[in-house]
């Protein structure tokens, strides 16, 4: 948030040519330019998920410029990249710290909160029903959270992902919020019966949810529209 990017190892500071995303790790053959210490092969990875992330961003509003509706799609386009950028960084930080940080989160909630009054109310973008829509997903996420911090009294969920739930519900709005939900659940039971049977974690083990949250919500963003369709197909084929 602050000052100029250094080396985490010799604390040098970086100038532009070590900081182009992607190709600076290739040229510096994963090292730093000053030390020679390893670069954490984090960096190249969150670059290049950020830019997928951005490019599945522009298609998805795509259909919208072919409309003729390019300030729609534009502004929608701009709130998708900030809210995006924010849970890109939660995931991160949540997978290396355990905790998802009050001034990424906060912020995160502000943004989303006054996107949908404002841009229904002044560019046509959303309706009265839409914007309660996202407010009461909001709320039932977070509230659903809640009650399973209480329940546990704090070992299964933290705090933070109450907060996260929050904005997820905000972002993304019925009924994509339970598609990003039951995703997040059913990615996390996967990835953390993996890590039990191959003995990294045991069934007492903590195990950060915020980044299966981010990829569930990422999953209902560019996907929930196609996953409800497949699950409601198939409930009514039963």
């Amino acid at each position: 948030m602050k000052g100029r990017s250094y080396c985490p190892h010799c604390k040098h500071t970086l100038s532009w040519q070590d900081l182009i995303p992607v190709l600076s790790f290739l040229f510096l053959k994963g090292k730093c330019r000053y030390c020679k210490k390893p670069i954490s092969w984090q960096y190249p990875l969150v670059e290049i998920s950020t830019g997928l992330i951005f490019l599945l961003i522009y298609n998805l509003q795509f259909f919208l410029l072919r409309q003729g509706f390019e300030g729609q799609a534009i502004f929608n386009s701009i709130y998708y990249l900030i809210a995006s950028s924010f849970l890109i960084i939660i995931f991160v930080y949540d997978l290396k710290h355990y905790i998802i940080p009050d001034k990424i989160i906060y912020p995160a909630i502000f943004i989303s909160g006054i996107w949908y009054p404002v841009s229904g109310i002044f560019l046509s973008i959303y309706t009265k029903y839409e914007i309660l829509n996202t407010i009461y997903s909001a709320f039932g996420a977070a509230l659903f959270f809640l009650a399973i911090v209480l329940v546990s009294r704090g070992k299964w969920m933290g705090v933070g992902d109450i907060k996260l739930a929050f904005f997820m519900g905000l972002f993304l709005g019925w009924p994509d919020i339970l598609v990003a939900l039951f995703s997040a659940f059913f990615i996390g039971a996967i990835i953390g019966t993996g890590l039990i049977v191959a003995g990294r974690k045991k069934l007492s083990s903590e195990v950060p949810f915020g980044p299966f949250l981010v990829t569930g919500t990422f999953l209902a963003l560019f996907s929930g529209e196609a996953l409800t369709s497949w699950y409601l197909n198939l409930f009514l084929l039963k």
